[in-house]
């Protein structure tokens, strides 16, 4: 359905009752809402496969050539630091870059010969310093999620940590809701007040009355469209096709879509939408907030996805728009660290380059204390 048709599910004012009710005014909202988030998941579907590709295709052999140049470079440093014509303050800080390179590198593979080297250096073991660092991440994120992840998780991918904590989080709603269910199981023994009595049956019948709306909707638009009560081939292809769609919002308790739907086939019009009583939109809000509310979290999910892939500032808010932009970015950010490593590699060849490139890094430590290597 086009953006267009979407508009067309609206109540609209009339010259005899210009003024909305409180229930028209929020059937609008929350069809504008849903219709806005429609859009932005659209939006998401359709740069994802583009963005996969040129992620698989660029980004990710650049991220794995920058890496062989740094394993490079860490062997080139250890070799170099046996060279004569180095002072003491030099090789320290050899030392030092060699562990830092390593450290970073360890983090994402498993190299003997780099854990040896980083040995070498170091005052500590890397692997009993790693088993401290690690649990300290996971406290971390167990505090982010609220959720305690399981041992085994590879806390080097941003993205296997995510779907995890996601999982754990989905785990724990359906134990959260068991306890719930099992409280009111309890609670249902009891005596009941008449109070809570007449509080159960109007639950009960507004709950009655929300199906009874989506299973007239979907009587009416089943009625029209039954493929088999059609003797053309060409109609019956096109009603089965649109039955299909029928049934999937009908599972999916998709209001929305049944309403957009009887507006396809010309089973309502705008006189239709604009004479709904008080008592069907009240059901009708309850349905679209349930929807909306859906919708939102599954943006939030693809969205999460995105952001977790993406290495830009992590302030900076991506967007269907902005996020191929991102993407460029750290192509580009990439290319020139390769540039730079391969330069570096050669300069360990020669002493008098090595040195210059020692004094350089001592004058950006000094400058930075935090100072981090660009890869």
């Amino acid at each position: 359905m086009t953006q267009t048709q979407l508009k067309t599910i609206n109540i609209a004012g009339s010259h005899a009752k210009p003024q909305l009710s409180k229930g028209q005014k929020s059937f609008n909202t929350l069809i504008k809402q849903i219709s806005q988030g429609r859009t932005r998941l659209a939006a998401w579907e359709a740069v994802d496969a583009p963005y996969k590709q040129k992620y698989a295709a660029e980004f990710t052999p650049l991220c794995k050539e920058a890496e062989t140049l740094q394993v490079k470079i860490v062997h080139a440093l250890d070799k170099a630091c046996t060279q004569t014509g180095l002072s003491k303050a030099e090789r320290r800080d050899i030392a030092s870059a060699i562990t830092d390179m390593a450290e970073a590198l360890l983090l994402t593979r498993d190299d003997a010969t780099l854990k040896a080297i980083f040995n070498k250096y170091s005052e500590i073991d890397y692997d009993a310093a790693e088993a401290a660092g690690q649990a300290g991440r996971k406290a971390t994120l167990e505090d982010i999620f609220g959720v305690e992840l399981d041992d085994d998780i590879d806390l080097s991918s941003p993205e296997d940590v995510l779907n995890h904590a996601q999982a754990k989080m989905r785990e724990r709603q359906a134990q959260e809701s068991a306890k719930w269910q099992a409280r009111e199981e309890r609670q249902a023994r009891r005596q009941k007040s008449a109070k809570q009595l007449a509080k159960e049956a109007r639950e009960h019948e507004d709950a009655q009355q929300l199906r009874l709306s989506m299973r007239e909707i979907y009587r009416k638009l089943a009625s029209a469209l039954h493929p088999d009560r059609e003797p053309d081939p060409h109609e019956r292809e096109r009603k089965t096709a649109l039955m299909q769609r029928v049934n999937q919002a009908y599972d999916k308790n998709n209001l929305l879509q049944l309403l957009e739907l009887q507006l396809e086939i010309e089973q309502i019009d705008q006189a239709a939408i604009n004479n709904v009583s008080e008592d069907r939109l009240m059901h009708y809000n309850k349905i679209l907030r349930e929807q909306l509310t859906e919708l939102q979290h599954e943006i939030s999910r693809v969205e999460s996805g995105y952001a977790a892939l993406t290495l830009s500032d992590p302030f900076v808010t991506i967007s269907p728009k902005t996020v191929m932009k991102h993407l460029a970015i750290e192509i580009a950010n990439f290319q020139q660290v390769i540039r730079d490593l391969k330069t570096d590699l050669l300069a360990f060849e020669d002493i008098r380059k090595l040195k210059a490139w020692l004094k350089s890094l001592r004058r950006q430590n000094r400058r930075d204390t935090n100072y981090e290597f660009p890869f």
